[in-house]
């Protein structure tokens, strides 16, 4: 449901009820696949090195693009938004690459791999069809790539409101527990 920003009425989604399921459960599925993930990963220092730098370039891609993130409140077109119409779930993709790759299991692999393809497809179609409903011709124009973009500057203030430090400091802590994986040798 999206709702109208002058009246506060509520429009229903054209969306599916699997779709909003998906949606739903999303953080649960993430929270199991995580916690098989790290129990059966097997990261080297070199695993988690070449890992380490593709999350970097995914953490640091969700960055640029939280510090241009107006959220709710308009179609964002500048930083990455400019080039790619859903940077966040890119960057989001590329973590999960590294993770894989630190990890050095193909269990890890076909979980990461699986979650991704699911959940981050239902995040873009619920993502598309709240924001056609919400923003129409303005967000049409910008998938068409018609939509001039807007010119901003970088902000950590919004890299803040998007609550970003805290996909970082994930980001940080799997970093932490693959290396003691290294370390304790478990």
């Amino acid at each position: 449901m999206s709702g109208d920003r002058v009246t506060g009425e509520v429009t229903p989604l054209p969306v599916s009820a699997a779709l909003l399921w998906v949606a739903r459960v999303r953080v649960t599925a993430g929270f199991v696949v995580s916690v098989a993930a790290f129990w059966l990963a097997r990261p080297t220092w070199q695993s988690l090195a070449l890992g380490g730098t593709v999350g970097l370039v995914g953490e640091s891609l969700r960055l640029w693009a939280a510090g241009h993130l107006e959220k709710e409140r308009e179609v964002t077109s500048s930083g990455p938004y400019r080039w790619v119409r859903h940077p966040l779930y890119v960057g989001s993709a590329l973590l999960g690459i590294g993770f894989v790759i630190a990890a050095r299991h193909a269990l890890v692999a076909l979980f990461v791999v699986l979650y991704l393809g699911i959940w981050l497809s239902a995040a873009v179609r619920l993502e598309e069809t709240v924001l056609r409903a919400k923003f129409g011709d303005e967000y049409g124009r910008y998938v068409d790539g018609a939509d001039v973009p807007t010119p901003r500057r970088f902000s950590l203030d919004r890299v803040r409101r998007n609550r970003e430090p805290k996909t970082v400091l994930g980001v940080v802590v799997a970093q932490v527990v693959l290396a003691a994986k290294i370390v304790i040798d478990v």
